[in-house]
């Protein structure tokens, strides 16, 4: 044990001075349900049942030879057929982000209410804040992984479970009467991970359907530390850039610098401006984050109320659920009005209460001495920017595990996704006469072995 503590002190200058500089810190890996391979791969699809080539016309070869992006995931050896381009094809996407105040997921939190929509989405954005409290030993140490891990288990299971829908309605085939089922129908997706990561306690991860698993490439994860000395993690971000089909994303999970006093507006216009100048994507485009078609930004940004205004006029706005007239003190929306942060990015209108802060597993706002005050304010936000992104909703949860509320956002996303081929496609017609063609020429192959002779 002793040996064991030795180790571990010796050990602890190197995972200092590693976090600081950035030095083989591993932040551009991250977890995955399937692997990376960061070599082209090209093949020809077989048309035959034994895994046989039959040979083609060149005119018709193109379609039939695929190219395997950087990512290679388990399971999809057998490929799809070859997509045909359609730019009008929407898909939802929801994004939440939650500062979870270092509380363990132990806790049994229920995140049905902050993941439940009307219909499932097809992706999912999920980034948390303070997965792991922000002492010493977290911050300047080895990263401590378990947490991480029980959210993705939780995570999974919520999104995996069975949903009951309300039965869509219909018109009769004989009568002009709208017929529905009266019972629930049960449906039930499958989601995988795509990916994740985590810096000190910031945690982002992105869950899609698994059919929609083949159309995601390029996945690539840059982290920013604006923490201690302006590089440790317990401030910071991590962004994760991929692509689905010619659409590329850019999620971006922050955690910015806190305080309410005079100037710490500024130093979270800095973070900002910092993140957006050191964040890199070492493969190919898009090597910026403002590179990408699609920009998601989300996370504890942790803009207060003016500090102009006084304590007693925001807790009477409060009480009366004035949150339009709390808004105009919104420290981000007059950054931002200035021009001074989040140039191009939209935010949806705000109709809910601040999300910070709370006394733990309460419904109540912190009031303390002057000193320790904290006043309510909307710290936890989602901002986007891009042209084929529409918001469908923007609002909060409802948990009191921590000292903030969960938000949460849904987009209706336009991707270029494919279409693939249907059965009487012209494509589908000569791959059928292909492999008929090579099945009759096995056959006929086979009866002249055993004196078989056709008239």
């Amino acid at each position: 044990m002793k040996e064991e503590n030795m180790n571990l002190q010796s050990s602890w200058p190197k995972v200092v001075v590693r976090k600081w500089l950035n030095i083989n810190s591993g932040r551009d890996k991250y977890h995955s349900d399937y692997r990376i391979n960061a070599h082209f791969q090209r093949r020809r699809k077989s048309c035959s049942d034994d895994g046989q080539y039959v040979v083609v016309p060149e005119e018709l070869s193109e379609w039939l030879v695929e190219k395997n992006s950087k990512t290679e995931r388990t399971g999809f050896n057998q490929m799809p057929p070859p997509p045909i381009p359609n730019s009008n094809l929407r898909h939802s996407m929801f994004v939440g982000t939650w500062n979870v105040g270092g509380k363990s997921p132990d806790d049994q939190p229920n995140l049905k209410d902050w993941l439940r929509t009307k219909e499932p989405a097809d992706i999912y954005v999920l980034g948390f804040q303070e997965i792991v409290p922000l002492n010493a030993g977290n911050v300047l140490g080895a990263e401590d992984c378990e947490p991480a891990a029980r959210w993705l288990s939780l995570i999974r299971h919520t999104l995996n479970e069975p949903q009951y829908c309300k039965p869509r309605l219909s018109f009769s085939d004989d009568e002009d009467l709208l017929v529905s089922n009266c019972c629930w129908r049960k449906q039930q997706r499958q989601y995988c991970l795509a990916a994740s990561k985590q810096m000190v306690g910031i945690f982002l991860c992105v869950w899609v359907r698994s059919d929609l698993l083949h159309h995601i490439t390029s996945l690539q994860v840059s982290c920013v530390g604006r923490g201690i000395m302006g590089y440790l993690g317990n401030k910071g971000s991590i962004s994760i850039s991929m692509a689905v089909q010619q659409t590329t994303f850019c999620f971006v999970c922050s955690h910015l610098a806190s305080g309410e006093k005079d100037g710490d507006a500024a130093r979270r216009n800095w973070d900002v401006m910092e993140i957006l100048r050191r964040t890199r994507f070492s493969q190919n485009h898009p090597h910026t984050i403002l590179d990408h078609h699609n920009i998601i930004w989300l996370g504890d940004l942790n803009y207060r109320l003016a500090s102009s205004s006084t304590c007693g006029d925001i807790y009477d706005l409060l009480n009366m659920n004035d949150w339009q007239a709390l808004l105009l003190k919104d420290e981000l929306r007059i950054e931002q009005k200035a021009g001074r942060v989040f140039k191009g990015f939209r935010e949806g209108e705000i109709y809910f209460a601040p999300t910070y802060k709370y006394f733990a597993n309460s419904d109540c706002y912190v009031v303390a001495p002057k000193e320790k005050r904290r006043t309510p304010a909307w710290c936890d936000r989602i901002l986007w920017k891009g042209e084929g992104i529409e918001q469908m909703y923007y609002t909060r949860g409802e948990s009191t595990l921590s000292d903030h509320r969960p938000v949460c956002s849904l987009f209706s996303v336009q991707l270029n996704l494919p279409v693939y081929p249907t059965q009487n496609s012209p494509k589908f017609a000569v791959e059928d006469l292909l492999v008929c063609r090579s099945r009759s020429q096995r056959c006929i192959h086979t009866a002249s072995g055993t004196g078989i002779r056709f008239h």
